[in-house]
């Protein structure tokens, strides 16, 4: 009687995927070309265009009374340097800057947390903090003046009453620049408002309950969640607003026409348009600009390098 030995099945082996079908070939297409083109025409023209061809007359005597243009080097570079003026210009337009930009990056974040915990008046907090940044600048300088005038104006009014009055209104002294910082905070406030407001719209709920759960009370929220997330966006709305304040121009110089202590020369930008537009000489206003430019981007990227230290 034989027995027969029945041998192991063999494991059933995994089945190998199919070879990859061989992609079909790319057509390059140049569709999107044309949708971008009339935007790098315009850009070029009005942008690129204009910034070469000033430094290019930073480096000559182009000026609007018609003469003929010579090259003249680091002339322009070297008076612009060792212009008393245009450095008391920029240190005022640094001072300005220092005031102007912690109020509106302070202010823009406290206004976007109400608005953001609001309920029943939330759409109507976001109107009221947004609404002036939509006002003509011409508008909102007509009106600060109004109350800022030393005798009449709302301001000085209740100042009197409260007896701080008189009948020149400390904006209108020698620390006038106090007025226009006031009066850029209140026009300019509601943009730095909508930023913050849109970052905290991202921020999932789901972390707040869990730091309730936790038990974590108001204020360890705001400052162990709400602030370190917003990270990202108060950079952005820092080197924004500094960017801003370095080119202010318009409210400073429409108010400087209804306070008496104050200069249209003592922003830099103003000083950069007399130099060309009054002074007619287009090649040193131009090496004044391009130094502008040079600070602003310093500027920047110093605060760019420091953000980017604080998230490491």
């Amino acid at each position: 009687m034989t027995t027969e030995t029945e041998t192991p099945a063999a494991a059933p082996t995994a089945e190998q995927p199919p070879p990859p079908a061989a992609r079909a070939p790319r057509r390059r297409s140049w569709l999107g070309l044309w949708f971008v083109l009339p935007f790098a025409a315009v850009y070029a023209v009005f942008m690129l265009w204009p910034m070469l061809l000033g430094l290019y007359y930073s480096f000559t005597d182009k000026s609007l009374t018609g003469r003929p243009v010579s090259w003249i080097g680091l002339e322009n570079w070297s008076e612009a340097f060792g212009d008393a003026k245009a450095w008391d210009s920029l240190w005022n337009t640094a001072w300005f800057t220092i005031l102007s930009t912690p109020p509106l990056v302070v202010l823009g974040l406290a206004f976007a947390l109400l608005a953001h915990r609001a309920r029943k008046l939330g759409w109507f907090l976001r109107l009221s903090f947004f609404a002036p940044f939509v006002i003509p600048v011409s508008v909102v300088t007509m009106v600060w003046l109004w109350m800022y005038q030393p005798a009449g104006g709302l301001i000085n009014h209740y100042l009197g009453e409260w007896g701080l009055g008189g009948d020149r209104l400390w904006a209108f002294q020698a620390e006038s620049m106090g007025s226009v910082v006031i009066t850029t905070v209140w026009w300019t406030l509601g943009f730095n408002f909508l930023l913050y407001l849109a970052a905290l719209q991202t921020i999932p709920q789901e972390v707040y309950e869990a730091a309730d759960i936790d038990g974590a009370n108001a204020f360890q929220k705001l400052w162990g969640i709400t602030l370190p997330l917003l990270g990202r966006t108060t950079a952005l709305v820092v080197v924004l607003q500094l960017i801003a304040s370095l080119r202010i121009f318009d409210q400073y110089y429409l108010m400087a026409g209804g306070a008496s202590n104050l200069s249209p020369e003592n922003v830099f930008i103003q000083y950069i348009y007399n130099s060309g537009f009054v002074g007619f000489r287009v090649g040193y206003a131009s090496a004044l600009s391009y130094i502008l430019f040079f600070f602003i981007l310093l500027v920047a990227l110093v605060q760019f390098r420091l953000m980017s230290r604080r998230e490491d």
